[in-house]
């Protein structure tokens, strides 16, 4: 039985791990902090616009779990708001210790407060992971999904400052990068405006702190939102914003909250002074960033160039997948390419063909289109997300956007890779 060692344990380092058990292969899980999910533990949105469409897909390639997962701990269903329809919004705090059930009784091995901070390799052939303190996780296949956020320097040179956010980089150490401790050249994400990173796009409200009234719209709806008088609106942020999808004028012109168990705000940050003044968040507070009254997390410093299979591009056995294999935004997309950056890891384990996602199906025209405009000047200024702007433009373009769940099945039976994902190489 073969090794197959993920490094990073968010939504893309989970996938990853089920994907290579199904698979059969042995796996250990490293996670710097002592949760898993990364920003998953503030994100929320699923199934929104494209990602209905995704999701299906990778129910029918066999890798429900995670889908399914996030269903069951849903606070609202079909939820509208600008731009998106059908959304699934999620409980953040129920979602990580579901994950971690869900991994440990497939028998995935997961190692909490285990930062990967080196390799060992020979030639472009990884042999082991190094943790901080020295331990070697040795594996046939390696996958890495450390994301792109942080370290702390990224967000004082090119943000607002550490904002405190969930990635916790002062108590768990910064984010490293495997790929680049390979001497793979990596690529920075650049903004339309042409600075370097993006900033995260939403932040998050203690919602007891809001009066009664909005808590109970959220309640009630999911979705509160409120039009802003001229002088609090900040048309500048739209372009800063990782969330491209929701680079929209409503979200400078209003205020959008989401129910996710916090309130969800659609903005980059908001001065408290300003948010304080608006009816209803007279006593607002911040959970996520701490300081979101000033700036939010800084990322896509760090992604690696691959292939279609998700490996790499110059070591053997390395696998990428979430942000590190492209400017992805979602977490959707993380379980996409995370489901087949673990799977073709196992494959490769166990000396078979690699798989690619046919280009007919959404999942794979995002794993295609992505690497291949990554390497682009202009492909490298933008965001994509099954849920809006320019992966999901093309998505209907090509006719992909459905929520008839028959005509995605049906597309998923005849591309021939239906339960590819379920099915054990040994």
């Amino acid at each position: 039985m073969p090794d197959v060692v993920v490094a990073g344990g968010g939504w893309a380092g989970c996938a990853a791990s089920l994907a290579a058990r199904k698979m059969g292969a042995r796996v250990a899980l490293l996670e710097k902090t002592d949760q898993l999910l990364g920003t998953g533990l503030v994100g929320g949105i699923m199934r929104n616009n494209g990602r209905f469409t995704a999701a299906e897909e990778l129910r029918c390639l066999g890798a429900p779990e995670l889908i399914d997962l996030t269903d069951s701990v849903a606070r609202h269903r079909e939820v509208r708001f600008p731009g998106h329809n059908h959304a699934t919004l999620y409980d953040v705090s129920l979602v990580e210790p579901g994950v971690r059930a869900l991994l440990t009784s497939a028998g995935v091995e997961v190692f909490l407060e285990t930062r990967a901070v080196d390799l060992r390799r020979s030639g472009g052939h990884l042999e082991a992971v190094v943790a901080e303190g020295g331990r070697e996780f040795p594996g046939d296949a390696f996958v890495e999904t450390t994301g792109t956020a942080g370290p702390q320097g990224n967000c004082l040179r090119y943000g607002h400052g550490c904002v405190m956010c969930i990635l916790r980089c002062p108590a768990f150490g910064p984010r490293v990068s495997l790929a680049a401790k390979a001497g793979v050249p990596e690529r920075v994400g650049i903004t339309s405006k042409g600075t370097l990173g993006s900033m995260s796009g939403s932040c998050k409200l203690l919602k007891d702190s809001l009066s009664t009234e909005v808590r109970q719209v959220l309640d009630d709806r999911g979705v509160w939102v409120l039009a802003l008088p001229r002088h609090l609106r900040a048309e500048e942020k739209l372009p800063m914003k990782a969330c491209q999808q929701y680079a929209l004028p409503e979200f400078s012109d209003n205020l959008v909250l989401l129910d996710t168990g916090h309130a969800k705000m659609m903005t980059s940050y908001f001065p408290l002074e300003f948010l304080r003044s608006v009816p209803g968040l007279e006593n607002a507070r911040y959970e996520d960033p701490y300081a979101a009254g000033r700036g939010n997390s800084m990322r896509y410093f760090s992604m690696a160039p691959r292939d279609s299979t998700l490996r790499v591009e110059g070591l053997a056995n390395l696998f990428c997948a979430g942000e590190k294999c492209g400017p992805y935004v979602g977490h959707t997309e993380a379980i996409a390419t995370g489901s087949l950056a673990g799977h073709n890891a196992a494959r490769l384990a166990y000396g078979e063909e690699l798989l690619k996602i046919p280009q007919g199906l959404a999942v794979g025209l995002a794993v295609w289109m992505v690497g291949r405009e990554m390497e682009t000047e202009e492909g490298i200024r933008k965001k994509y997300t099954f849920s809006g702007s320019f992966l999901f433009d093309a998505m209907k373009e090509r006719g992909l956007y459905s929520t008839d769940l028959d005509t995605i099945e049906r597309r998923v039976r005849e591309s021939g890779v239906q339960g590819v994902f379920s099915e054990p190489l040994r």
